[in-house]
C-alpha cells in the first residue's frame, strides 16, 4: 500500500505468495484426503467415534453443531448431560486423538483465507492473464484456484467433520473451561460449505473476470493439444525422421512451455473455472467452445489421488437450480452422452499412435542420445502426452460411466497393451538420467552462446520492437556490455535489474579449452533464482499501469519461457521428468494396476515390458508431502526381515496367491506401499519365468530320458521282429518314433509348445534383464536376484522331486537316471545365461552342495538323505532278510529270492558300478561322506549288541581263548554258549554293510579321478608314502586315513568305522579291549555252526555264499582293526590278535573234519572257505601264517567240491 492507500503491484509479491500457497494446497489436500480415508475406513478411524456408547452423544452434538457449548442451557438438562457423560470420561483420550484433525481444518480455515485474500489483491491489480506470454503466473493462478476448489470439496465428503469438531470443542470446553477459539469460525466454514459448489460460486463472482481472461487464454494451446490421433499420425507429431534435414535443428515453439502442459490440468481449469463463473458461458464463443470440447473428453474428473467427480451429473445439479440454464442442462446431456460413447475409442486410437512414437522415439534416441539437446521438447511433449491418456484410462475405468441413453463399449476402457507405454515411457526417462550430462552440455552453451544474444539484442533494440532473428547474430557474439549501453528507457528500475540479471547469468556460463565445461570440474548449476525472478517480472508486467507490459511485448515473453526450458535442462531434469512422467496416481489404483500386471504376464508379447510395473514404483513418493510426514513412516522392522536390499529379493511372500488390492490397507503408508507392490511385481515376474523355465525342464527331462538305454529295448525288439517276418505276409509292428525326431520340421511356420515357451522366456527374461538394480524409497531391489533366489527353490525342489522316493513302497529312481534328469535341468538352466546376466554356476554351487548334506538351508530333506535312506533300510535290509546277496564277481548285489508280499526290487541295477558311480557324481564327497557316516552307525549299534552278546558269555569265552588246544574241554564250553547264531547274524549284516561301503568308496574313487585326477594323485602320494613311525601316532595316520578315505581311497584301518565306535569307548580300556579279543573269539568259535546253514553254499558264478557269510571276512578285518586300533597299541595289537583269530578259527573248522553228521557237513566245504577270504580280505594277515594253521590242500579240495556242486546245480 502506498501513503494514499492505493496498491503498488510490485508490492503485492503476487509470485512469492502464488509459489508458497501453490505449495500449501498440495499439502493440505494430501491431509484432508488422508483424514477422509481414515474416516471412512472402521479399521482406521478413531475408536470412539464407532463406540456404541458413544453414539447417542455424538448423534446429539452433530444436530447441535455448531453450538457445542457446555454453558448453554440445553446442554445441562438430565437426559443430555447422561448421553454426554461418557464424552467427559474419556476427554483426554479425544483430544488427543482428535487434535490432528481438529488443527487440520483450522490450516484449512487459514488457507480459505490467504487464498481470498490474494485473489482480492489480484483483482485489485487488474492482473492480465495469458497463458502464452505469463505462463508461470497464469499457471500459478489457475492452479491455486483448482486446488483450492478441489480442497472445498474433499473437506465437504467427510462425513464426520462434524462429529469430529464437535467432540474435540466439546471435549476441549470441559478440559479448559471455554471453547477454542478458532471453533466459531471453523464451524461456519463447515455450515457454509455444506453445498460447497454452490458456495464457491459466491465466492467467485467478484473474481470471474480475470478468472474468465485466464481461461479464455488456453483457446489458443487446449484446442490444438486435443487433437484426434489421425491429425497427429497426419502431422507426424513427436516424429524425429519426418524431416531429416532438419534432425539437429533445435525444436522450437512459439509456447514453448504450453507444449508439454498437462491436458487432464487444463480440462480442470476449464471445466472449474466456467463452472464457478458460469457466466462468462453466455457471454463469449470461445468459453462454449473450450467448454464443450472439456465435457466432451471425460465424464470424471480428477479431484486429488483417487477422488475424482463426475462432472456432467455435477454440472447439471449446478444448472438446474439457476434460472435459464435449461439450453446448458441439454448441452451438458449432450456431452455426457458423447464423452460416454466417443471418449473411450478417441483416446484409445491415441495410445496407439503414443505406443509407435514413442517407440521410434526410444529407438533414435538411444541409438543416437546427442540428439536428446536439441530434441529434448520431444521427449517431454511425448511423455506429457503419453501420461496423460494414462491416467485417464486409469480414472475412467475405476470408476464406471454413468447411466445414461447409450451404453460405452468395455474393450475401450481395457487396454492390455498399455504396459508398452509404460515401458517406453520409462524407457525415455531412463535415456534422460542416463545421457543428462549430454543434455546439460548442449543446454549450458545454448544458454550461453545463443539465448544470451538474443536475449541481449531485444533488450538493445528495445522492448516494444519486434524481435530480431536470432541466427544472425549468433556466428558474431560479442563480450557482453555493461546495463549501462542497454536500451532500457522504458524499463523501470525493478525491471530492469531483473532483466540485467538475465543476461549476466547467462554470460557468465563460461566454456573453458572448447568443451570442458565447468560442471565436469564439480560446479552445481542453480537457476532457481533466474526462473523465480521471471516470475516476478510477469508479475510485474502484468498488473494494470504497468511502465514496461508484457503482452505487448511478446517476444520478449516468448523467448523468456523458451530460456526457461532450456534452464530446467540444465539443473532441473528430474523436476521436469516428475512433471510430465509422473505416474504415481497407480499408488492409488492398486487393484487396476494389480490387473494390467496379470494381463502383461499373460500376453506373451507384452511380457518383455512387465518390468515398467516396478519401475512406476519408485514414482509413488512423488505424492507425499512434507506437511503429511506420516504417509513416509519408515516400514516396521518384520517387513524388513522380509526384503533382502541391496542386490536382494524375498523368500517366499506369504499369502502370495491373495489379490495385493485385498490385501493392502485405506491407509497404508505411501512408503511401505512403493516397497510392497515393487517386491510384489519383481517377485511375480520372477515366479513366471521360473514356471516357464521348469516347463521347459519337463520337456527336456522327457527327452532325455527316451535316450536312456533301457528305452533302446524295444525298438531292437522290434526290429529283430521285422527281421524275422519281414517275408512273411505277418503284419510287421510299426517302428515307433526315434528320439530327435521332434527337431524335424516341414515348414518355418509350424509352432511348437517349445518354441512358445522359448519366446516366452525371452520376453520375460529381457524384462528381468532390463536393469540391475531399481530404486525404490532408499531402497534397493535386483530383479535378477529374486530370478536366482526362485531358480534356486525351484531346482532343489526339482532334484529332490526327481528322486521319485515312495517309502510305502520303497520305489526310487535310479541313480543314472535321475543323473541324466539332472544333466537335461542344468542344461536347460545354462542357456538361461543367454537371455539374462545370471550366474548359473552360482546357482548350481548353491543348491548342489547343499543336496550334499542331510538338509538344506530350508530343513527339508535331500537326495543325500533321501538315496541314504533308501539304501539302508531298503536295500540292505533285503540282504538281510535273503532276498539279496552280494557278488564280489560282479561287483554289484544281485536277486536270489522274491518276497511277495514286497514290491521287487532289482538290487543289481541300484548296486553296480555304473549306478553308484553316478550315485557319486549326485552327491560328491561331502554326500559320499555322510552315507558312509550313516553305514558306519548302523555298523556301531550291531557292534554294540555284539559286545553285549560277548557280555553275557564273558566266562565261557575267557575259558575258550586260554584252552583253544583242548577239543574236549572246547567241545564242552561252546555248547554253553548261548545266543550264538545272533552273533554270526550280527557279523554277517556288518560284513554286508562294509561290503556296500566298500562299492560306494570305489565308485567315489572312479569319479575323483577322473575329475580332479592331479589332485588325486597328491592324495594317493601322500597316503602310500606316510611312514608309520612312532614320532607318527595313531592320531596323525588316523587324519591321513580320514583324507584318502573322503576321497575314495582304501585304508588298512577304516577311519569312520574308528570314529563311530570311538562314542563307545568306556572309562575302562582295559575291559574294552578284553572285550574286543572275546568278540574276536566268539566270531573264531562259532564259524562251524554255520555249516548247518543249507544257504551257506558257495556259489560259484557269483564268488559268493548265499546267505552273504562270505561278507564276514570283511567284517573280521575291519572290527578288528577298527576295535584294536582304539583300544590298542596299532598296527602290532591288530596283528596278534588276528594271529589268535586264525588260530581259534582254524581249530575250530578242523573240528567239522571229525563230525559224522551229514547236516553238519552239507555247507562244509564252503564255509572252509571263508578262512581263505579272511586272509585275503586282511592286510594283516598273510598265506604262509594261514598254511601254518589250516592246510592248504584242504583249501583247495574244498574249492573242487564247491564248484563241482556249482556245476551239478
Amino acid at each position: 500500500m502506498s501513503r494514499t492507500g492505493q496498491l503498488i503491484p510490485s508490492q503485492q509479491k503476487l509470485a512469492e505468495k502464488l509459489t508458497v500457497l501453490n505449495d500449501r494446497a498440495m499439502g493440505m489436500l494430501t491431509r484432508i484426503y488422508n483424514i477422509k480415508k481414515a474416516c471412512g475406513d472402521v479399521k482406521s478411524k478413531p475408536a470412539f467415534l464407532s463406540d456404541k456408547n458413544l453414539e447417542g452423544a455424538i448423534k446429539f452434538i452433530v444436530r447441535k453443531f455448531p453450538h457445542v457449548d457446555s454453558k448453554n442451557n440445553y446442554w445441562t438438562m438430565p437426559f443430555v448431560q447422561s448421553q454426554l457423560q461418557q464424552v467427559n470420561n474419556i476427554k483426554g483420550e479425544i483430544m488427543k486423538q482428535l487434535s490432528l484433525y481438529y488443527f487440520t481444518f483450522v490450516d484449512v480455515m487459514d488457507f480459505k483465507d490467504h487464498v481470498s485474500e490474494l485473489l482480492t489483491t489480484m483483482d485489485a491489480c487488474n492482473v492480465h492473464f495469458d497463458i502464452t506470454t505469463n505462463y508461470d503466473l497464469t499457471k500459478g493462478y489457475l492452479d491455486l484456484i483448482i486446488s483450492y476448489v478441489s480442497l472445498m470439496l474433499l473437506l465437504a465428503r467427510i462425513d464426520d467433520r462434524k462429529a469430529v469438531l464437535g467432540l474435540y470443542n466439546y471435549a476441549h470446553d470441559l478440559t479448559h473451561g471455554k471453547v477454542d477459539q478458532n471453533f466459531a469460525r471453523l464451524g461456519q466454514m463447515i455450515l457454509d460449505y455444506e453445498q460447497p459448489l454452490k458456495k464457491l460460486q459466491e465466492e467467485f463472482t467478484p473474481h470471474s473476470k480475470l478468472v474468465a481472461c485466464a481461461l479464455l487464454s488456453l483457446h489458443q494451446v487446449y484446442p490444438r493439444r486435443n487433437l484426434p490421433a489421425e491429425q497427429w499420425r497426419q502431422a507426424q507429431m513427436l516424429s524425429l525422421v519426418s524431416a531429416p534435414g532438419q534432425m539437429l535443428n533445435p525444436a522450437q515453439s512459439e509456447t514453448m512451455p504450453c507444449e508439454y502442459l498437462s491436458v487432464e490440468t487444463m480440462e480442470k481449469w476449464i471445466i472449474f473455472g466456467f463452472l464457478l463463473c458460469h457466466g462468462q458461458l453466455t457471454q463469449s464463443d470461445s468459453a462454449v467452445q473450450l467448454w464443450r470440447l472439456a465435457l466432451s473428453g471425460n465424464y470424471v474428473i480428477t479431484l486429488f489421488r483417487d477422488e475424482v467427480l463426475y462432472i456432467h451429473k455435477t454440472v447439471e445439479g449446478v444448472f438446474e437450480g439457476i434460472k435459464g440454464y435449461s439450453k446448458r442442462v441439454t448441452e451438458t446431456k449432450e456431452c455426457a452422452n458423447y464423452a460416454v460413447v466417443n471418449a473411450g475409442p478417441f483416446h484409445r486410437e491415441r495410445r496407439a499412435f503414443l505406443r509407435t512414437a514413442l517407440k521410434e522415439l526410444v529407438m533414435i534416441l538411444a541409438d543416437q542420445p546427442g540428439l536428446l539437446g536439441p530434441k529434448a521438447l520431444f521427449v517431454f511433449m511425448g511423455l506429457s502426452f503419453a501420461r496423460d491418456e494414462v491416467l485417464w484410462l486409469l480414472r475412467h475405468s475405476e470408476n464406471p460411466a454413468p447411466k445414461l441413453n447409450k451404453r460405452p463399449n468395455p474393450v475401450d476402457y481395457e487396454d492390455r497393451q498399455l504396459p508398452e507405454l509404460l515401458y517406453y515411457m520409462e524407457e525415455l526417462r531412463g535415456l534422460l538420467r542416463k545421457y543428462n550430462q549430454v543434455m546439460q552440455r548442449y543446454y549450458v552453451q545454448y544458454l550461453n552462446g545463443f539465448d544470451s544474444i538474443v536475449l541481449n539484442n531485444l533488450v538493445q533494440n528495445g522492448l516494444h520492437q519486434p524481435r530480431l532473428r536470432a541466427r544472425e547474430s549468433f556466428n558474431s557474439k560479442r563480450n557482453p556490455t555493461c546495463q549501462e549501453d542497454w536500451n532500457l528507457s522504458v524499463c523501470p528500475e525493478d525491471e530492469s535489474i531483473i532483466m540485467s540479471s538475465f543476461v549476466n547469468t547467462m554470460n557468465g556460463l563460461s566454456v573453458k579449452q572448447g568443451t570442458t565445461l565447468l560442471f565436469e570440474e564439480g560446479e552445481i548449476f542453480d537457476f532457481r533464482g533466474m526462473r523465480l525472478d521471471w516470475f516476478r517480472l510477469q508479475a510485474y508486467t502484468s498488473v494494470s499501469r504497468a511502465q514496461l507490459v508484457l503482452r505487448e511485448n511478446p517476444d520478449l515473453a516468448r523467448l523468456m519461457n523458451t530460456i526457461t526450458f532450456h534452464t530446467y535442462m540444465v539443473d532441473s531434469l528430474d523436476e521436469m521428468a516428475k512433471e510430465t512422467s509422473d505416474l504415481s496416481n497407480f499408488c492409488f489404483y492398486g487393484r487396476l494396476f494389480e490387473q494390467y500386471f496379470q494381463w502383461c504376464l499373460e500376453t506373451p508379447s507384452q511380457m518383455r515390458y512387465s518390468i515398467s510395473f516396478p519401475l512406476i514404483c519408485s514414482h509413488f513418493m512423488n505424492c507425499t508431502h512434507e506437511i503429511c510426514p506420516e504417509e513416509v513412516v519408515k516400514p516396521m522392522l518384520s517387513y524388513k526381515q522380509n526384503l533382502r536390499t541391496a542386490g536382494g529379493s524375498t523368500r517366499e511372500r506369504k499369502s502370495q496367491d491373495t489379490s495385493f488390492c485385498d490385501r493392502q490397507s485405506k491407509r497404508h503408508h505411501i512408503g511401505d506401499r512403493s516397497l510392497s507392490q515393487a517386491n510384489f511385481f519383481l517377485d511375480e515376474m520372477a515366479k513366471e519365468a521360473k514356471n516357464i523355465i521348469t516347463s521347459i525342464c519337463d520337456e527336456q527331462c522327457k527327452l532325455g530320458d527316451q535316450l536312456l538305454p533301457k528305452n533302446a529295448a524295444k525298438t531292437i525288439s522290434i526290429a529283430i521282429e521285422r527281421k524275422r517276418n519281414q517275408n512273411k505276409a505277418k503284419k510287421l509292428p510299426q517302428e515307433p518314433d526315434k528320439p530327435g525326431r521332434e527337431s524335424m520340421r516341414r515348414s518355418r511356420t509350424d509352432v511348437t509348445s517349445m518354441d512358445k515357451l522359448y519366446l516366452m522366456l525371452t520376453e520375460l527374461c529381457s524384462a528381468i534383464n532390463y536393469t540391475p538394480s531399481i530404486q525404490v524409497w532408499e531402497h534397493t531391489f535386483a530383479p535378477r536376484e529374486y530370478l536366482t533366489q526362485h531358480l534356486e527353490s525351484r531346482f532343489t525342489k526339482a532334484l529332490v522331486g526327481m528322486v521319485m522316493y515312495n517309502p510305502d513302497s520303497g520305489e526310487i529312481a535310479k541313480p543314472s537316471e535321475l543323473l541324466n534328469s539332472v544333466e537335461a535341468y542344468m542344461g536347460v538352466l545354462q542357456t538361461i545365461e543367454n537371455y539374462v546376466h545370471l550366474d548359473i554356476t552360482r546357482v548350481f554351487n548353491n543348491v548342489l552342495l547343499q543336496q550334499t548334506q542331510p538338509q538344506d538351508s530350508h530343513g527339508d530333506k535331500t537326495i543325500t538323505a533321501l538315496y541314504t535312506n533308501w539304501y539302508l533300510e531298503v536295500l540292505l535290509r533285503r540282504v538281510s532278510t535273503g532276498q539279496i546277496m552280494f557278488s564280489p564277481n560282479r561287483h554289484a548285489f544281485v536277486n536270489v529270492g522274491v518276497d511277495p508280499n514286497q514290491v521287487a526290487v532289482n538290487a543289481e541295477e541300484f548296486s553296480d558300478i555304473s549306478e553308484l558311480r553316478s550315485l557319486a557324481e549326485l552327491l560328491g564327497p561331502y554326500g559320499m561322506k555322510f552315507l558312509n557316516e550313516s553305514l558306519m552307525w548302523h555298523i556301531s549299534s550291531q557292534v554294540a549288541e555284539l559286545k553285549k552278546l560277548v557280555t553275557q558269555n564273558k566266562d565261557v569265552l575267557t575259558t575258550l581263548r586260554t584252552h583253544f588246544d583242548k577239543p574236549a574241554l572246547m567241545a564242552e564250553h561252546f555248547n554253553r554258549l548261548r545266543d550264538v547264531d545272533n552273533v554270526l547274524k550280527r557279523v554277517t549284516i556288518v560284513g554286508v554293510i562294509l561290503s556296500f561301503k566298500t562299492l560306494a568308496q570305489e565308485a567315489l574313487n572312479d569319479v575323483l579321478k577322473k575329475r580332479i585326477p592331479f589332485l588325486m594323485s597328491s592324495i594317493i602320494d601322500f597316503q602310500k608314502h606316510f611312514p608309520e613311525t612312532p614320532e607318527n601316532n595313531m592320531v596323525r595316520v588316523e587324519i591321513v586315513n580320514e583324507m584318502a578315505s573322503a576321497a575314495g581311497l582304501p585304508c588298512d584301518v577304516d577311519p569312520a568305522l574308528c570314529a563311530a565306535l570311538r562314542v563307545q569307548k568306556s572309562e575302562n580300556p582295559d575291559d574294552d579291549y578284553k572285550i574286543a579279543c572275546l568278540l574276536m573269539v566268539f566270531i573264531a568259535v562259532s564259524l562251524p555252526m554255520l555249516s548247518l546253514d543249507s544257504q551257506s553254499s558257495f556259489r560259484a558264478d557269483l564268488e559268493g555264499h548265499t546267505n552273504n557269510i562270505h561278507c564276514l571276512a570283511k567284517a573280521v578285518n575291519s572290527i578288528a582293526a577298527a576295535m584294536f586300533t582304539i583300544y590298542g597299541k596299532g598296527r602290532v595289537t591288530i596283528e596278534e590278535r588276528l594271529k589268535e583269530f586264525l588260530a581259534l578259527a582254524s581249530s575250530s573248522l578242523l573240528k567239522l573234519g571229525q563230525e559224522t553228521d551229514k547236516l553238519a557237513l552239507r555247507s562244509r566245504e564252503s564255509v572252509y572257505l571263508l578262512l581263505d577270504q579272511i586272509v585275503r580280505e586282511s592286510p594283516f594277515l598273510t598265506m604262509d601264517l594261514l598254511e601254518s594253521c589250516f592246510p592248504y590242500a584242504l583249501l583247495r579240495n574244498s574249492y573242487h567240491a564247491v564248484l563241482r556242486q556249482d556245476n551239478r546245480m
